[in-house]
């Protein structure tokens, strides 16, 4: 680039590429992996596991648009630090990146690590799949993702388009034996749905546990907040990806649900792994999302003039809140396990790097210096122009020394 030229992302993903881009962040190895967590803290009882599956599709569409003002209001990428920040203060923002940085990563491994497991598992059949080669099957994995991630967003947006039908196709493939089963009849398939709520029905604690394993299922319904620099009109896009998205995969996962239900019983289904994963990971998701719909809360009393161009009803953002409480809470008040403490110590822990790092601001210059040498290693650099919808909803750009102005 040139002298003087301004940095900035392009907004290159509209409406089509974004709901295929969210439908295939959202659909992966959750839906492999939750339905037997939901069934544990079900207690095997059928008709609550279906119950709880709808209910999860119905709190995403709710948290989904609730969260999507946030994007729609701040329309750049990494829009929930920065909505943080101007919420409650660096402190939180801090945080909110603290928590980011290991929960995200734990997610991408285990989802990966499965997906290599998946892969060598017809090598080694009736065993264990060796920890080495599915190890270095996922680094290899990874390696090539992030290769092609760094060759710019249009690679990445038809792969996912490409991901998104291969994944679509496996998927309608058990949904269409399972109703294919059901069609037929067969006494064994139709057995678990005839007293579907005739099991033990689980208390408070255990349907939060199980409403984390679904809700692990819908996760990553806020990447559209986190990219939305790079979105075509983001206070159009967002809201009606995020529905379109999400519809399309509630049908799909309760139709595969239902699938394994015709063709497993309970107790097979349960085989598992990971279990716990889903929890830790669900359980630093649901703290943050309850801490931005505070903020957004906070945010319309105390600048109600701020323009909107997407404005979620106020009882959503307070539902939302509300399950992001009953899920944080429950757990640890009924039946408090060793992994709510490790996520609490954790969280802590981030005090020992923010007060001398960032309130105090000890050795900027030196980690000024790993900045530059890491942005020079990886070709990468913070946009300069600060993006604003206008009062009448048009999407402008203003200068960085007047942005600090205004902001």
């Amino acid at each position: 680039m040139k002298m003087g030229e301004h940095i900035q992302l392009q907004r290159v993903i509209g409406y089509f590429h974004g709901t295929i881009f969210l439908f295939s962040i959202i659909i992966g190895a959750g839906i492999f992996i939750a339905p037997k967590g939901v069934l544990k803290y079900s207690l095997l009882n059928v008709g609550v596991s279906l119950s709880i599956w709808t209910a999860c599709a119905l709190v995403s569409v709710v948290a989904a648009l609730s969260h999507a003002e946030l994007g729609t209001t701040f329309p750049r990428s990494g829009a929930q630090y920065y909505f943080l920040k101007r919420s409650f203060g660096p402190f939180i923002a801090f945080f909110y990146l603290w928590i980011h940085l290991f929960s995200t990563p734990a997610g991408i491994a285990a989802r990966v690590l499965l997906l290599a497991g998946y892969i060598t598992q017809p090598f080694y059949p009736g065993c264990f799949v060796p920890e080495v080669p599915k190890k270095c099957l996922a680094l290899a994995i990874l390696l090539c993702l992030g290769i092609l991630n760094a060759r710019g967003v249009k690679e990445v947006t038809w792969f996912q388009t490409v991901s998104t039908v291969v994944k679509i196709t496996v998927l309608c493939f058990i949904s269409l034996t399972g109703i294919v089963l059901l069609v037929r009849g067969k006494k064994e398939n139709l057995a678990r749905f005839e007293k579907a709520f005739d099991a033990e029905v689980p208390d408070a604690s255990q349907i939060a546990e199980a409403f984390l394993q679904g809700l692990y299922s819908y996760s990553g319904w806020g990447v559209l907040v986190r990219i939305a620099g790079e979105l075509k009109n983001p206070g159009e896009n967002i809201p009606k990806c995020v529905i379109t998205a999400l519809t399309l995969v509630a049908l799909i996962y309760l139709l595969v649900n239902i699938s394994y239900l015709a063709v497993l019983t309970p107790k097979e289904i349960m085989s598992s792994d990971l279990i716990t994963l889903i929890n830790y990971v669900g359980f630093t998701d649901w703290i943050l999302l309850g801490l931005m719909m505070t903020g957004l809360i906070k945010l319309r009393f105390q600048e109600p003039n701020l323009s909107r161009p997407y404005k979620v009803h106020l009882p959503f953002v307070f539902g939302t809140l509300a399950m992001s409480l009953f899920l944080v809470l429950t757990p640890i008040i009924k039946s408090p396990k060793m992994h709510h403490i490790y996520v609490i110590v954790f969280v802590l822990s981030g005090l020992l790097f923010y007060f001398p790092f960032v309130h105090f601001n000890l050795g900027s210059t030196y980690f000024n210096k790993i900045t530059c040498f890491l942005q020079l290693l990886l070709n990468v650099s913070p946009a300069d122009d600060v993006e604003y919808i206008s009062p009448e909803g048009v999407l402008q750009k203003i200068p960085p020394e007047t942005a600090t102005k205004k902001e």
